[in-house]
């Protein structure tokens, strides 16, 4: 099991799933859920790597591999840190 960590609080998260609702569980905001509207923009604090290569939606966005929509990333493994 992967974990998204924010602050003091974490949610486990399946290996290759979205973050959807671990993101909600730990308060970040969402409103699309599609990539269009860049609600849910986050911080990506540590475990960079351990997320999903960005997408289209997001590049569209000038996303980095530290800022990223959370309604886009799949966690592959491990833990990331975020911050909104």
């Amino acid at each position: 099991m992967a974990k998204i960590v924010m602050g003091d609080n974490e949610v486990e998260v399946k290996d290759g799933d979205s973050i959807i609702e671990a993101c909600e569980k730990l308060g970040v905001p969402f409103s699309c859920k599609e990539g269009t509207c860049g609600v849910c923009n986050i911080k990506i604090l540590e475990g960079a790597d351990n997320l999903s290569d960005l997408t289209d939606n997001e590049k569209n966005f000038g996303m980095s591999k530290d800022s990223r929509l959370a309604c886009q990333c799949r966690i592959k493994s491990g833990v990331v840190k975020i911050n909104y």
